[in-house]
């Protein structure tokens, strides 16, 4: 019974977000995917039902993040939903700063240099490299002994 409860609360707590007059981006960073919703607010920003802080712990993907709303000078100035899979913490805060300097762009064509400059638009194509047979890892090879 007691569990019944904790799960009622805990589905009370899921935040709301109402996203209707909002610009919509995806963005892509190694093996993560991230869908981009952004509108005009406070400078509240969500990723996957939580606040960013509670998501990313560490405080260098914090910076990552809001990078493109600081440079664009709008960090209080746009609320910003995020849904992110796939790869790892560092991947999933490139692939949401590629959605939210793209969705910037449609909202504000003026962003457009300042986020270009800073090649926050590009997607990057970095990926890892494929292990090839005959060998150990990607490039590393088994140790060759000549006697």
């Amino acid at each position: 019974m007691e569990l019944q409860t904790s799960l009622k609360n805990t589905a009370a707590k899921k935040i709301k977000l109402d996203f209707k007059e909002s610009k919509y981006a995806t963005g892509r960073r190694k093996r993560s995917i991230a869908k981009v919703w952004i509108k005009k607010g406070t400078g509240l920003i969500h990723v996957n039902g939580k606040k960013m802080q509670e998501y990313f712990k560490r405080p260098v993907h914090q910076i990552i993040v809001l990078r493109p709303l600081e440079l664009s000078n709008v960090a209080s100035a746009y609320d910003v939903r995020a849904s992110v899979k796939g790869g790892g913490l560092s991947g999933q805060a490139g692939a949401i700063i590629h959605g939210i300097s793209r969705a910037l762009v449609l909202h504000d064509l003026n962003l457009k240099t300042t986020l270009k400059k800073e090649k926050l638009t590009t997607r990057d194509s970095r990926v890892v490299e494929r292990k090839k047979y005959g060998h150990k890892k990607a490039r590393r090879s088994f140790q060759f002994s000549k006697r």
